[in-house]
């Protein structure tokens, strides 16, 4: 099994992977990436020199449910990657869920309204500043 020590992947083929972070993360739409910033759940290390004992830092102050649950997201998670690597493998870009949040380009456009949308829109103004829609 993958072992990470030191910031440093080891996989059971003897390849290593140094990391700049110290964790991996996985994403919705199952990318993975190293995971940099350790502020959801954390250890504050002891400070000896000042006699602080070793704390842990939960930031957003989330429950142990809150937190099986988000653990149980994630593991979710690796298991969807896991079954689409069996049955596209790891060069097919099918192994990834497309995620409709990620902007295309530096500056992403406005979405474009359908004529539904727009008629809908068009009266919910109306409506709002109190003319009777069409």
């Amino acid at each position: 099994m993958t072992d990470l020590k030191k910031r440093t992947l080891f996989f059971n083929s003897g390849r290593q992977i140094e990391l700049y972070g110290n964790s991996v993360a996985i994403g919705k739409s199952l990318e993975i990436a190293e995971g940099y910033a350790p502020n959801i759940l954390s250890l504050i290390e002891e400070q000896a020199d000042e006699n602080i004992p070793a704390t842990v830092s939960n930031h957003h102050k989330l429950t142990v449910d809150e937190l099986m649950e988000l653990a149980d997201f994630n593991i979710q998670l690796w298991m969807d990657l896991k079954a689409r690597l069996r049955k596209y493998g790891a060069v097919d870009p099918r192994i990834f869920i497309p995620d409709t949040q990620k902007p295309t380009s530096s500056h992403p456009e406005k979405p474009k309204l359908t004529r539904k949308r727009k008629k809908a829109a068009k009266e919910s103004q109306k409506t709002a500043e109190g003319r009777p829609a069409d």
